[in-house]
C-alpha cells in the first residue's frame, strides 16, 4: 500500500524527470516515469497513478493526445494533471499547437524552463484538492499505542498525524492549536480523562470529531461516550480495518458504527 501519493511523470527529458524525482521523493511521493505516450496509458491503466505531468515528449501531438485520453476516460477524468509545455524556441519540435492550447483541460499549465523545486508547491496543491487528507490527533497515555496508530494511519494516502498527546488537557490544547479533523481518544488517562476531554473539545470545537478508541468497550463506557460528544467508538482489540473505517465515518460528521447514534441509558 502507498505511503503516500504515487505521481507519473510523462518526459522523454531524462534530466528533467530526474531532477523532478529528486524534488518530490524527499517529501514522500511515489514517481514514477514514462518516456512516450503509449508508455505512459499503459502505467496509467497498470498502476492507477494519483496525478499526472504531461511533459515535452515526441512526436510533436503526442502530450496533446495523451492529455484528451485522460480528459475523455471516464475512471481517469478527475485525475489531476499539470501541462509542462516546451520552452517557446522548440515548441515547433514538440510543444502544444496554438489551437491545442484552446482545448486545454488540465488543472494547471506550465513551460520549460523551469525549476523543479517551483513545481513542488503546485503540485502539492493539485493534489490536496483531489484527496481530502483527514488530520488526526492520536491522544493515548502509552507511547507505544500511538506509535501503532501512526503506523497504520501513515499507510493510508486520505489520513495525516498531525499531532500526538498523552492524557485529556494535551489534547485540547492541541485541538486549540492544530485544529484536527478527527480525534482519536482513549478513555482511562491520567491528569485529565478522555471523557473530560472529549466533553470539552464537543463544546469548544465541535468541528473537530472525537472517536473513543479503548479496551474499555462495555455498554456504560458507550453511553457515557456518547454522552460527552462522541461521535464514535471502537474497542482496541477490534480489526484496524474498524478503525480507518470509524475515522472516516466520522470525520464526514455520522457515527461509527451506525448504532453508536442509537445509544442511550437503556441500550
Amino acid at each position: 500500500m502507498r505511503t503516500k501519493a504515487q505521481i507519473l511523470i510523462v518526459d522523454d527529458e531524462v534530466d528533467f524527470t530526474e531532477a523532478l524525482k529528486k524534488s518530490l521523493e524527499p517529501k514522500g511521493y511515489q514517481v514514477v516515469v514514462a518516456r512516450s505516450k503509449d508508455e505512459a496509458e499503459d502505467m496509467v491503466n497498470n498502476q492507477k497513478p494519483d496525478m499526472v505531468i504531461v511533459g515535452t515528449i515526441r512526436p510533436r501531438g503526442s502530450a496533446f493526445q495523451l492529455h484528451v485520453w485522460l480528459k475523455d476516460t471516464p475512471q481517469f477524468s478527475d485525475m489531476p494533471l499539470l501541462v509542462v509545455d516546451a520552452p517557446l524556441e522548440e515548441r515547433l519540435i514538440k510543444g502544444w499547437l496554438m489551437d491545442e492550447g484552446l482545448e486545454l483541460r488540465a488543472e494547471d499549465y506550465v513551460s520549460k524552463p523551469i525549476k523543479s523545486a517551483s513545481l513542488v508547491p503546485r503540485i502539492e496543491k493539485l493534489l490536496a484538492k483531489a484527496i481530502h487528507m483527514i488530520k488526526v490527533l492520536v491522544v493515548d497515555d502509552h507511547a507505544v499505542v500511538r506509535e501503532g496508530i501512526r503506523a497504520l494511519l501513515v499507510l493510508q494516502k486520505d489520513m495525516e498525524v498531525i499531532g500526538e498527546a498523552e492524557n485529556g488537557q494535551v489534547a485540547i490544547d492541541k485541538v486549540l492549536k492544530l485544529s484536527p479533523d478527527v480525534v482519536i481518544m482513549d478513555i482511562v488517562m491520567p491528569v485529565m480523562s478522555g471523557l473530560d476531554a472529549t466533553k470539552r473539545i464537543s463544546e469548544d470545537s465541535p468541528q473537530t470529531k472525537v472517536l473513543m478508541l479503548t479496551q474499555y468497550d462495555d455498554k456504560e463506557n458507550m453511553f457515557v461516550a456518547k454522552q460527552s460528544g462522541a461521535y464514535g467508538f471502537v474497542a482496541k482489540k477490534a480489526a484496524s480495518s474498524d478503525l480507518l473505517t470509524g475515522i472516516r465515518t466520522v470525520s464526514a460528521g455520522r457515527y461509527f458504527p451506525r448504532a453508536f447514534a442509537y445509544v442511550t441509558a437503556n441500550w
